[in-house]
């Protein structure tokens, strides 16, 4: 086994570490009994809605992928693109690392449908520069609506959560000036990008967006039902949620988000809300979307290879060209 995957089973050996010290942090002051009951205490029309902005995230986020095959110059049709997304992300939600995760997954749907290596990769980074874009803009957006929540956890003064919040906003509106102006293409290791066209990349900030609002919608519901955050509170928290989840890579933001919600809103995120939440965000789609993907692997047909140059001819041809 080389070094390099030794270090990657390390890696995600010590994350799965860091989540189980998270979650016993955040679960261990409760008992089963605690956490059913809180469970139950969620009125069903709560359930619903949270249901309803679950779906409605995961219909953003085949719109990604819709976008990205364009970019990547191989259009497919929206079932197509829907299939392979909420399939990968299902499951790349979950295990984290979704780039290679989720990324691989959609290498299965799309190399089955014509693209190259190359093309799948611009159609995953397509995709995860709208997440990137999507969350800047609601941190922003909650930074500079919401900063007393914000600094519980960051520790910043009001200056520096302003400028922060400033710098996120811009960060949407600096990626669509470069995508109107800059046509050279970008090197990526053995690979060249370039910028999305400027009606790409206005739908990226758009749907990118939406999405995030969405899920914090989602998160709301749980809370709202047994608290008194507010949805830009709800909001302010899952960002600062999910940029630890990016910073740690752990496996679905597993214990990362209850631990980080339930820091900037101590008095709002119970126990049971959180794990209604996980359940309806991550493993809903996850129950849908394993069966699907193994259902996918025995219908969607393989690719024919190609005619080989090589190959030999038949007897009859070869007979005609001696005489």
């Amino acid at each position: 086994m080389s070094i390099k995957r030794v270090l990657i089973n390390l890696a995600f050996v010590l994350c799965l570490m860091l989540a189980a010290f998270l979650l016993y942090r955040v679960f261990s002051r409760y008992t089963l009994s605690d956490v059913l009951d809180s469970i139950r205490t969620i009125p069903g029309v709560r359930i619903l809605a949270g249901l309803g902005f679950a779906a409605a995230s995961y219909l953003c986020l085949t719109g990604f992928d819709w976008l990205a095959l364009r970019y990547a110059g191989k259009p497919q049709s929206y079932p197509r693109a829907a299939l392979a997304s909420f399939t990968s992300l299902s499951i790349g939600h979950n295990l984290g690392l979704a780039a290679l995760s989720s990324g691989a997954v959609r290498y299965r749907f799309y190399s089955r449908w014509g693209l190259n290596a190359e093309e799948v990769a611009k159609v995953i980074l397509f995709c995860g520069v709208t997440v990137g874009i999507g969350l800047s803009t609601l941190a922003g957006i909650a930074l500079l609506i919401n900063p007393q929540d914000a600094a519980n956890l960051l520790k910043l003064g009001p200056a520096s959560l302003f400028a922060l919040g400033c710098i996120c906003v811009c960060v949407p509106a600096v990626y669509v000036v470069l995508s109107a102006t800059v046509r050279a293409p970008l090197h990526l290791w053995k690979w060249s990008f370039e910028m999305p066209s400027l009606k790409l990349a206005l739908g990226q900030v758009v749907i990118g967006t939406v999405n995030f609002i969405f899920v914090a919608a989602c998160l709301h519901q749980m809370l709202a039902a047994q608290g008194q955050a507010s949805y830009v509170q709800t909001a302010t928290a899952y960002v600062l949620a999910n940029i630890a989840v990016l910073v740690t890579h752990v496996p679905g933001g597993l214990g990362v988000i209850e631990a980080t919600v339930s820091y900037v809103l101590p008095g709002a995120a119970s126990i049971g809300s959180l794990v209604a939440f996980r359940v309806i965000y991550f493993l809903v789609p996850l129950l849908i979307g394993l069966p699907t993907f193994a259902i996918s692997e025995f219908v969607i047909a393989k690719p024919k290879p190609p005619p080989s140059e090589d190959r030999p001819q038949q007897p009859a041809q070869a007979h005609t060209q001696l005489l």
